[in-house]
């Protein structure tokens, strides 16, 4: 092995139910408005126009149990999504041959700087400094597609402190995992280790340091943590 000038960075490695070995995450892509009231709410068309994608990066996200709170933000909203780790890619990914990628699911929270994306759309800048931030994407352990299949359907919901902020179903994603994974491969070519957060529903909100988050997707899992 070629020696480097610095230490090698470490490389993200997320839990999987049932198995020892852990999943290493190459790339984190995000799916934007992708449930009808959820785009409404933020002031967007609900039609199906082509999907939009943005991207975190490897090591935002993790698994834990804390979230803390970042600096230069004093509107950080939740927003629960299902993920996707795929275990295969390429380039022109057909609809009929995308789930075959995927290797397992998680739940995840794409928490974001509200405040600094509401500049960035009005001064047509980029979101990183919204989306991709230290802690921002903490995802469960990840449930093997050959435990619990492909999910199409089952609850989406987040609670804060007990109280229910945000429900839907992933029947209601305008477009569906195979679909994503499709044109998604169709801007990049796609690699084992990819992580897809596939959008969030309607109801996110801000979260202050010492709220206790659950959220979850029947069918997949839960997600607990407490923003610090």
């Amino acid at each position: 092995m070629l020696a480097t000038v610095i230490p090698m960075p470490e490389t993200v490695l997320l839990p999987v139910e049932g198995v020892a070995e852990r999943f290493p995450v190459r790339r984190v892509y995000c799916v934007g408005r992708n449930y009808a009231d959820h785009a409404i709410e933020m002031g967007g068309d609900p039609t199906r126009e082509p999907p939009f994608f943005f991207q975190k990066n490897a090591d935002n996200i993790y698994n834990g149990e804390t979230f803390p709170y970042p600096p230069l933000s004093s509107s950080v909203h939740h927003e629960v999504e299902l993920v996707v780790a795929l275990s295969g890619g390429g380039a022109d990914i057909s609809v009929e041959d995308a789930l075959s990628k995927v290797y397992g699911y998680a739940v995840g929270i794409d928490f974001t700087r509200r405040d600094l994306q509401d500049v960035a759309k009005k001064m047509s800048r980029p979101w990183e400094a919204a989306k991709a931030f230290e802690k921002s994407a903490p995802v469960s352990v990840l449930f093997p597609a050959a435990t619990i299949g492909h999910p199409s359907a089952g609850s989406v919901w987040l609670d804060v402190n007990g109280a229910r902020k945000q429900s839907g179903d992933l029947n209601q994603l305008i477009w569906k995992l195979p679909e994503i994974i499709a044109e998604l491969s169709k801007l990049f070519v796609l690699a084992p280790g990819d992580v897809i957060m596939t959008g969030t529903p309607a109801g996110v909100g801000a979260v202050v340091r010492g709220d206790k988050v659950t959220c979850g997707i029947d069918g997949v899992g839960t997600l607990s943590l407490t923003v610090v």
